[in-house]
């Protein structure tokens, strides 16, 4: 695509060089511009560049000399607008210019798209202000000691100097107790260039004792971190074997090799208690990028990592996006968990990407997980990824034995959630004082408010939802939208006061089930609704260590990577319930889910037991579950998807169509459907409502195209679409290889 415009100089008698520019914007394409006599361009400068009557901050993707004889089409170099300036600082690098031309051709999205999550913090590529930093000062004079400043002071005694936002954030305080502080003289400001040096993980500082098991795959992994390279390994091992401390041994050797590594989490909510086994491993912590993380800061992990300063990243899949000097090494951790598949803008699966930037950087990539996706077995299986096996946990401990509660015959009392043996072990674990876990993927009080006089369901004006009770905050809210509403006194429907009632549990009514049954009992909730920083996680977590809560409640934000010693009951509530509905990945989701949740039991000396409440206890999850016969529940889901032809035995895309008038997204839809490619290899199926047929105001229509693995996908699909020319309201998304069908 070309940009021209008219240029404010006289046409050059000598031919100008031409570069074409990328801009992070949702364009087809990068932009012809002149670059001027005396400014030296090569690919992966950042510069600003007129667009219309703006400048924007682009990417200098290629040089293309001179414009041909008037032959081609091109535009002429005298049309051309000049670059306005080269900003002084790191380049985008080769791998990363390809990493996003590589992903732009996958998902089927604007190459300016894609660059724009290598650009997220554009401040990052400009000069820089030396920051303030915080530190106790040698002399302090006597002052008024308050929580809140004693909370600071512990801070600042046991970790580094911060920035007031940073230490306020650490501490949970405010930035006005950091600023006061240091104006009566407790704290001394420190000013601190805007790219001081970091100071560097030591690889050799001594690690855990490691087993015959894990230091085996240890040793396989330094050499392949030490040999470079790219490869692929898988580091199966059950929970609670010690892969974390497995793959650090890996990042030991890309320190001591001068590279950089990358680790990414799929929670943030984990990264607290990550940070502290890796501090204690390599005496500093590692740099972080997530969304919690202030921006201010995450712009200083920018440059600290382009520029090669920052020698190890910690992050959530947005990590993989960070423009890497030297990068040596790649960790994907619980690389099964479907919150690596980004949903919105950019839809992309970051496990796969990981092993694509590998490849890129000719670099291995380390794929952690005690429930591997079929994905990742299936190359294994085929020999594109090595593997890596760890039998048994780490310390002598023994895996939970896991049980089923038959819920047709041992069914909880009318109104309550709890079975009764699920009761009798709740108790008998809480007079040998031991903790328990109760799980239930379903955030709230209730997941639907219904009118008893009517029938009428509270739902979301926004969305083709129901509005989900938090009790506890007293409102009623959309998981989909965030839309929140208080519980009405009389039904909006009929009219009728004192009707409305709560169908089902959430976590909530739990709790309030737990507290009746246990009046004694520390309980304490753990959701996306209660924790809300991985500050707030790593809390609550050394509240559970220290055996501050009997009962822990949670969603599935307990089941990732969590230690906790006392812990030797876990009761799964509705183990049923990622098994609704119509997802080709359910079951295979659901066993790594309670296969993860059962291993928090019994990970230290205390043996543990698992109770899983079901109505379906002869269903093949539960079967493997109980039976520990992963391999062979993996095995008949593989053989199930085989001989469907569904992922990853075919290939699979998904056309969501929306808008926010039903009609013009109806007519779309179908004028897809209409002229949809006829092949053997190549299925076109609907147009059909979505199951959220109406998200955040937009009614949507989905498409499912399903082809066979020697297809080519994307090639099929490009000149398909791009024949149908949507109303401007009306948006066509591509998701390739589809996780949710929602």
């Amino acid at each position: 695509m070309r940009f021209s415009g008219a240029s404010s100089t006289n046409p050059q008698t000598v031919p100008a060089k031409r570069v074409r520019v990328l801009l992070p914007l949702p364009l087809a394409g990068a932009y012809d511009y002149r670059a001027p006599v005396d400014l030296s361009l090569i690919p992966g400068d950042f510069v600003q560049v007129p667009l219309g009557k703006q400048t924007r901050i682009g990417v200098v993707w290629d040089s293309v000399g001179t414009a041909p004889d008037n032959g081609g089409g091109a535009v002429d170099d005298s049309r051309l607008r000049d670059v306005e300036t080269r900003l002084d600082g790191p380049r985008l690098g080769d791998s990363m210019r390809r990493l996003v031309d590589w992903i732009s051709q996958y998902s089927m999205a604007a190459p300016g798209a894609v660059l724009r999550m290598a650009m997220s913090i554009p401040e990052a590529l400009m000069p820089g202000r030396p920051r303030v930093v915080y530190r106790l000062a040698a002399s302090p004079p006597d002052f008024r000691a308050t929580p809140a400043r004693a909370r600071v002071i512990a801070e600042l005694r046991d970790g580094p100097a911060r920035g007031s936002t940073d230490l306020a954030r650490d501490s949970a305080t405010g930035v006005g107790v950091v600023r006061g502080l240091a104006d009566i003289g407790v704290l001394e400001a420190v000013e601190l260039p805007e790219d001081a040096p970091l100071p560097p993980p030591d690889p050799d500082l001594p690690g855990p004792a490691l087993s015959t098991d894990q230091k085996t795959a240890a040793d396989d992994l330094r050499a392949k971190t030490k040999n470079g390279g790219f490869s692929v390994t898988l580091l199966d091992g059950v929970t609670g074997a010690g892969k974390t401390e497995v793959y650090f041994e890996a990042i030991a050797t890309a320190l001591r090799e001068d590279r950089q590594a990358l680790i990414l989490l799929p929670e943030i909510a984990l990264t607290a208690q990550f940070l502290e086994r890796f501090e204690t491993r390599f005496g500093v912590a590692p740099l972080e990028w997530h969304s919690d993380v202030p921006r201010a800061r995450r712009r200083r992990v920018w440059r600290a990592v382009a520029d090669g300063r920052g020698r190890v990243v910690v992050g959530a899949r947005s990590a993989l996006f960070l423009p890497f000097r030297e990068l040596g090494l790649i960790v994907v951790d619980e690389e099964h968990d479907q919150s690596y598949k980004q949903e919105d803008g950019v839809i992309y699966q970051a496990r796969d990407m990981s092993v694509v930037r590998g490849q890129l950087e000719r670099c291995p990539v380390i794929l952690a997980s005690a429930t591997p996706s079929l994905e990742t077995m299936t190359n294994v299986g085929a020999g594109r990824y090595d593997s890596l096996h760890l039998p048994a946990r780490h310390g002598g401990a023994e895996l939970p034995e896991i049980a089923v509660v038959d819920l047709r015959r041992d069914p909880p009392d009318r109104q309550c959630w709890i079975s009764p043996p699920l009761r009798t072990a709740l108790a008998e674990t809480l007079a040998l004082q031991e903790q328990s876990l109760l799980f239930l993927n379903r955030r709230g009080y209730a997941p639907l408010t219904l009118c008893r006089a009517c029938g009428h369901r509270l739902e979301c004006p926004h969305c083709t939802s129901w509005l989900v009770e938090h009790r506890f905050a007293g409102r009623l809210s959309c998981h989909h939208c965030g839309y929140a509403t208080r519980l009405p006194e009389a039904c909006p429907e009929c009219g009728a006061e004192g009707k409305l009632a709560p169908c089902g549990p959430g976590v909530e009514r739990l709790a309030e089930e737990v507290a009746s049954l246990y009046p004694g009992a520390r309980v304490e909730m753990m959701t996306s609704d209660t924790i809300w920083s991985p500050n707030a996680a790593a809390e609550i977590v050394k509240r559970v260590q220290a055996h501050e809560i009997d009962i822990l409640i949670g969603t599935q934000l307990v089941a990732k990577g969590h230690h906790f010693p006392k812990l030797t009951l876990v009761g799964v509530v509705d183990a049923d319930l990622g098994l609704n509905g119509g997802d080709l990945r359910a079951s295979e989701r659901t066993y790594q889910l309670l296969h993860q949740v059962a291993g928090r039991a019994g990970r230290e000396d205390r043996p543990g037991r698992v109770m899983l409440q079901t109505y379906h206890p002869e269903h093949p999850v539960m079967a493997a579950l109980v039976s520990g016969e992963r391999d062979a529940f993996m095995a008949a889901e593989s053989e199930q998807r085989k001989a469907g032809g569904w992922p990853p035995f075919g290939r699979l895309a998904a056309i969501i169509v929306s808008g926010p008038d039903e009609g013009q997204v109806e007519g779309v839809a179908r004028a897809l459907a209409r002229s949809a490619p006829q092949a053997a290899d190549f299925k076109v199926l609907g147009p059909a409502p979505a199951p959220l047929a109406i998200l955040r105001g937009r009614h949507r229509r989905r498409l499912l195209v399903r082809a066979t693995r020697s297809v080519r996908i994307q090639d099929r699909l490009r000149p398909w679409i791009d024949g149908v020319k949507p109303p401007n309201a009306v948006r066509v998304q591509v998701d390739i290889d589809p996780y949710s069908f929602l």
